[in-house]
């Protein structure tokens, strides 16, 4: 069994479900009340303590989550200039990082001992407008900041992981092509890759990764819709196989997933296809064995599961039920006993 936080912006709650680790089977266990608008969500290493931005009150939450059975009580607040749209914990479960869309900054704040939310920013530094994104690389040296719309850049950091302190790289930002509007970004498991979503461009970029200095090299472009297609599209959260085998992005506008198989040597990708999934899918979530998908659609609080092929990477579709208004992230623990 493994455990899955939903945060239900509209709701003002986080849904707790349990999924069967062989079926793919859910079973809802409890909501959590939380008010302010609940969105990006984020687990700390150990598993023991669990973090949310508030949209609506500019605050962002902590919780010390039960082992026994995965409840969450709550620990700490503390007060934000703006309102967060990603936040992530870095490797030592000593630092929270959190990028800010409307404001255009990332932040840092530091972790109690307890894994509590109190002090104020150890960092607060302005970017450019529409920020979505921040979490440490696998040597929790350095990390990256998009930008979607106008702004259409990467900013690069490097991060210290004892004090919490960003230093812009060399160079300080990316320009993307124009048009694309970097958004997201997934870390490959065992290669020196990262591969960003484009939210206006509707594509993936694959970059190599220097991992002495931490800075991005762009190798690749390929499109997450089929091709020809007339409609309206952004792309939103995209994520990687624990195998580093396949990568995936969800299509607000076509509805669907954007399947990738990823090349172990080369880091190149190769298109799939797209998998048809919920209205407006914003949220998705792969568990850590990288058997199932959940996805979250905004136009009917709807959750569809799926089994992830280990071999081809495609999805097959097992259910699909209500989960709440406005799902905006999807968090799948390890599996539980």
């Amino acid at each position: 069994m493994q455990r899955v936080y939903i945060t239900l912006e509209g709701d003002d709650k986080i849904a707790i479900y349990n999924l069967d680790s062989t079926s793919g089977d859910l079973t809802h266990q409890e909501d959590v009340e939380v008010p302010g608008g609940p969105a990006p969500f984020s687990v700390s290493p150990d598993s023991r303590h669990a973090y949310t931005g508030l949209r609506a009150t500019n605050t962002m939450a902590s919780f010390a989550i039960d082992e026994s059975t995965g409840s969450l009580t709550p620990t700490g607040t503390v007060d934000l200039e703006s309102d967060p749209c990603y936040v992530s914990v870095d490797a030592t479960g000593r630092h929270l990082l959190s990028a800010y869309y409307s404001a255009g900054h990332i932040a840092v704040h530091p972790i109690g001992s307890d894994g509590a939310l109190g002090d104020p920013a150890t960092e607060w530094i302005g970017t450019r407008h529409k920020a979505h994104c921040a979490h440490t690389d696998p040597s929790n040296s350095f990390t990256f900041l998009p930008h979607v719309g106008e702004s259409n850049a990467i900013y690069q950091y490097r991060f210290d992981a004892n004090t919490g302190s960003l230093t812009p790289n060399d160079p300080a930002v990316i320009e993307a092509p124009e048009g694309d509007g970097p958004r997201h970004y997934a870390y490959h498991p065992h290669a020196s890759f990262v591969y960003f979503d484009n939210e206006q461009g509707c594509s993936v970029t694959a970059y190599r990764v220097d991992p002495d200095v931490g800075t991005l090299s762009p190798f690749q472009t390929v499109p997450t819709l089929p091709e020809g297609w007339p409609g309206e599209n952004s792309c939103a959260q995209l994520h990687m196989t624990p195998s580093g085998d396949f990568l995936y992005a969800t299509n607000r506008g076509h509805n669907s997933i954007a399947m990738f198989a990823v090349d172990p040597a080369s880091g190149r990708l190769t298109a799939l296809g797209q998998q048809a999934t919920v209205g407006t899918p914003r949220a998705f979530g792969i568990d850590p064995a990288g058997r199932f998908m959940l996805v979250g659609g905004l136009d009917n609080g709807d959750l569809a599961t799926y089994r992830i092929d280990e071999g081809s990477g495609r999805l097959t579709h097992i259910a699909t039920q209500s989960v709440g208004d406005q799902p905006m992230w999807i968090h799948i623990t390890d599996p539980v006993d």
